[in-house]
């Protein structure tokens, strides 16, 4: 089975029913990546679905990140089924916080029923005390009423129309952490399939020097290539007037500065510390800063955070072949090694595209 399967399998995994506890765990995975969002800034997971859920190669369940891609600071951007879509996105066309939770609840009414059922019907089921007719059929009563009645009474809470009745992240892994009966059991076990440990296929396209140390995961070579390239990849991607030329700019410049100095001298935290200054200002934006950051953040064990600035590289140089060979590194160190191949790939193909229109990429 592939790592990347997505949800659509969620219930009836290869013609077998995820069993109780599996939903329980894919339940709180989900609920752990929302607070881990939140608590990062990021709390307008946009879209959020049963759909997003993706599996990794020990079979664990992960929230994917085209929600956090299409991330925007105004909450003014979603698309799904109208029948599932928050009540305010309806009267104000806006995403807060608040809707990313009655999103989950949709998904824990997802997991319950094994198949998508309007909120408004399920709270009529549920207000009825109807909880067992909720429940999926496939399951053959292998569950425990008591958690159910939990998960359900969370469903509930989650798609409160009011916002400010619904919980918050933190709830929702407070509510579902203790239902967990069986920590020790390792995902892929609990979806019968086998743990493979494969090595990543040979990538189709040839690699420049920064694609052969990404496939290598040889950091420090990825720095001393990062390093000699400088920010001539960062051309374009900013247009300055002379009235943004002000002291909070010329302090903004000096704060990389002070960046690129402990980048070369591979005082990695620091660098972090002074590239996000310059990055928090928000008045020049550099694909070249966030892929140094995402570097660092690697160079730190800090995977997750140097998969989102790899991802912010991307969004401000869509097809900048070093974004995707930052991603790859990452979801490497994170053991999603089908999507790190992928991704290095993707990185070489664009290379190899870039070359052919006669412009050099790292």
């Amino acid at each position: 089975m592939p790592n990347d399967t997505l949800a659509k399998h969620l219930f009836h995994w290869e013609n077998q029913t995820l069993e109780w506890a599996m939903r329980l765990r894919v339940a709180l995975f989900i609920a752990e990546a929302l607070d881990y969002c939140s608590t990062q800034g990021r709390p307008l997971y946009h879209d959020l679905n049963a759909y997003r859920v993706l599996f990794d190669e020990s079979g664990d369940p992960r929230l994917s990140c085209f929600g956090l891609m299409k991330n925007s600071q105004d909450g003014k951007s979603y698309s799904t089924n109208l029948a599932y879509t928050p009540p305010e996105y309806l009267r104000n066309g806006r995403v807060t916080p608040e809707s990313v939770i009655f999103s989950f609840g949709t998904v824990l009414l997802d997991l319950l029923s094994g198949k998508h059922i309007p909120p408004s019907h399920a709270l009529d089921m549920i207000r009825g005390k109807n909880i067992l007719l909720l429940m999926d059929s496939h399951l053959e009563g292998n569950f425990s009423t008591e958690e159910a009645t939990v998960v359900f009474g969370l469903a509930s809470q989650c798609l409160q129309y009011e916002p400010r009745e619904r919980p918050n992240t933190k709830d929702l892994v407070a509510t579902l952490s203790p239902l967990q009966n069986k920590s020790d059991v390792p995902s892929y076990v609990m979806l019968g399939i086998p743990k493979l440990e494969e090595a990543p296929p040979t990538p189709q396209h040839p690699l420049s020097p920064m694609g052969d140390a990404c496939s290598r995961m040889d950091l420090t070579a990825i720095h001393q290539i990062l390093v000699t390239t400088h920010y001539k990849d960062d051309e374009g991607t900013n247009e300055l007037s002379f009235q943004e030329w002000t002291q909070q700019m010329r302090d903004m410049l000096e704060a990389r500065k002070r960046g690129d100095m402990a980048f070369r001298d591979k005082d990695f935290k620091t660098a972090i510390d002074c590239y996000s200054q310059f990055i928090d200002v928000g008045t020049m934006v550099s694909p070249t800063v966030y892929a140094r950051r995402s570097l660092c953040h690697l160079l730190c064990d800090q995977p997750d955070a140097a998969l989102r600035d790899a991802m912010q590289a991307q969004c401000v140089y869509p097809d900048w072949s070093t974004a995707f060979y930052m991603q790859a590194v990452a979801l490497a160190k994170l053991d999603m090694h089908k999507d790190a191949a992928d991704m290095l790939n993707e990185a070489a193909a664009l290379e190899e595209k870039r070359q052919r229109g006669g412009r050099s990429s790292v």
